[in-house]
């Protein structure tokens, strides 16, 4: 008898099949694993052997699920590799459909219906009267205080210090520059200690 099979039920769907088993992964028929360790209370040496048989079983079941598993995963990205769909696309036809549902759940509809009668309240039209009338009287109030500046500066320019000062710079410009701006001037071509330009 072939020593890989002895004391283990040879599953012929399993992906380790032909693969050698080192036996010493395996306890002795009628012991556990470990020669020092005791039996739990109530379980018999027979019962512990039936559960590491089935506990081998389903180990081995688990690992030929994730081969499987594994399989499909890439055979379903070899799919969407052909059919041109990227992770991009997926997120986006994701969050299309979860905002769909989103729009069918009962909070999302008792929501919008709540805002819809809030827009058409009467406190929400008293309220966008008050704030349309406030923005008018502040735009009206900047506009009067623009052209009281305006007036201001203008009545400032026509007064006597603002004139002159202003023949004082025209006066200062002339000496500086020249009578037309291309003259040199008519004291010296460079400013000196008695006529600095400012």
């Amino acid at each position: 008898m072939d020593p890989v099979g002895q004391g283990n039920d040879v599953n012929l769907n399993s992906p380790n099949r032909g693969v050698p088993v080192d036996l010493a992964d395996f306890p002795a028929e009628g012991t556990l694993g470990n020669s020092g360790s005791q039996l739990p209370p109530g379980l018999t040496e027979e019962e512990a052997e039936e559960l590491r048989i089935e506990l081998s079983k389903v180990e081995e079941e688990i690992n030929t699920l994730r081969q499987v598993l594994s399989a499909k995963e890439r055979h379903a990205a070899e799919l969407k590799r052909k059919l041109g769909l990227s992770p991009l696309n997926e997120l986006k036809q994701n969050l299309t459909k979860s905002w769909q549902d989103v729009q069918t759940t009962n909070a999302y509809v008792s929501a919008s219906a709540t805002l819809d009668d809030i827009a058409h309240s009467e406190a929400y039209k008293k309220t966008q009267e008050t704030l349309s009338q406030a923005g008018q009287k502040t735009s009206a109030a900047l506009t009067t205080m623009s052209s009281a500046i305006s007036r201001k500066l203008g009545d400032m320019r026509n007064s006597a210090t603002f004139k002159s000062f202003e023949d004082k710079m025209g006066n200062l410009k002339y000496k500086v520059v020249g009578p037309r701006g291309d003259e040199s001037p008519a004291d010296s071509a460079t400013p000196t200690q008695e006529n600095p330009p400012f």
